[in-house]
């Protein structure tokens, strides 16, 4: 009874083995993950071979299985990331624009439904000369298409909670692509730890969807979104704005300023509506909100409503620092501001409700 009991207990626990980001699986650890009632053969069948799969009963969840250098009907897959966690990735060659596979992905939001990535630099172990195993990096999210290339269609994907140095780990001899630096065009230097630049324009959510091929080659697009996993990078962004503050105020004549800059929501808790309190070289209050990013410039993030209902109320000193390109190594990133009322400069996108 007890040999029984033991080998069930190792069986169950085989099946349901948790899905950890930057660890390995083989093809058959993700098929029992997210599809373990159904029967894995080894190098046939959905699971055992292709690369796009739908997980069953989720209209709009898939698993991508990638291997870089791939080369399918005649076509080879030009496929990489960006130090940044872009992933360049082709459909299956046969796919057009209007393949109903190909729209679920365009209109893919995120928020909502989900899309697993799994990713290995060569088929085979280069030492063992077996099938190598997948690193599971996260879940993507999408960014945009070139809507003039079709069979295969050419997508941009953003990888989720991005952490380039567990990467590097856990892929040994991956080599990143390059992206186009020239957006970061720095404006003027807060510190030698700040740089700020221009904010980007709004962009609606539901925006024409696609860029031309030409855009799509020579672009750099930044998504990366602050997730409340990323907490200690979000205090780290709010300590860094705080001394900046505090010295910029001292570098202009104004010590007894700062002095009296406040890190409110370390003091006070979340519920404020602002992280730090400073003031103008006039001695004007200075609400300011943080928001920090490992991410690129175009990144969303994430605001409560009563962080957008206090940006409202208290428009006329309400500064919102949104730090991105945040470097933990070097402490240090890039920054636009935007002064006011949120609401009206910003197009804001429900993604939670209270519920009675």
């Amino acid at each position: 009874m007890n040999f029984y009991f033991n080998n069930l207990q190792k069986e169950v626990s085989y099946l349901i083995k948790n899905l950890i980001q930057y660890e390995s699986y083989n093809r058959q650890e993700v098929h029992d993950i997210f599809d373990p009632n159904s029967t894995f053969k080894s190098g046939t069948g959905t699971w055992g071979l292709q690369g796009i799969l739908k997980i069953p009963k989720r209209e709009k969840d898939y698993v991508f299985f990638v291997t870089f250098g791939q080369s399918q009907s005649g076509h080879t897959f030009e496929e990489g990331i960006t130090e940044d966690g872009i992933l360049t990735w082709q459909s299956q060659p046969k796919q057009t624009l209007y393949h109903p596979q190909i729209i679920n992905f365009i209109n893919h939001n995120h928020l909502i439904n989900n899309i697993y990535l799994f990713l290995r630099t060569s088929r085979l172990n280069p030492f063992t000369r077996k099938a190598q195993s997948f690193a599971y990096l996260g879940k993507i999210a999408y960014v945009t298409h070139d809507r003039e290339r079709e069979q295969p269609v050419y997508f941009k994907w953003q990888i989720l909670d991005w952490n380039i140095e567990a990467a590097q780990k856990k892929l040994g001899d991956i080599t990143f692509i390059e992206g186009n630096e020239n957006l970061k065009l720095p404006k003027s230097n807060l510190s030698n730890q700040l740089l700020i630049t221009d904010p980007p324009e709004s962009r609606r959510y539901n925006q024409e969807k696609g860029i031309t091929s030409r855009e799509f080659k020579a672009r750099q697009v930044d998504f990366a979104e602050t997730s409340n996993k990323n907490r200690d990078i979000g205090l780290n962004g709010e300590i860094l704005v705080l001394n900046c503050e505090k010295q910029d105020l001292i570098n202009i004549g104004r010590p007894d300023l700062a002095e009296q800059v406040v890190h409110t929501s370390v003091i006070e808790g979340d519920g404020a509506g602002f992280d730090i309190l400073s003031f103008t070289p006039n001695g004007e209050p200075k609400f300011i909100e943080v928001k920090t990013t490992t991410g690129g410039k175009g990144t969303p993030f994430m605001m409560t409503l009563n962080e957008v209902t206090f940006s409202e109320i208290y428009a006329n000193h309400y500064y919102l620092y949104r730090l991105y390109n945040y470097n933990s190594t070097t402490n240090s990133g890039e920054l636009y501001i935007l002064e006011g009322d949120i609401s009206r400069q910003r197009e804001l996108l429900a993604t939670q409700f209270r519920v009675y």
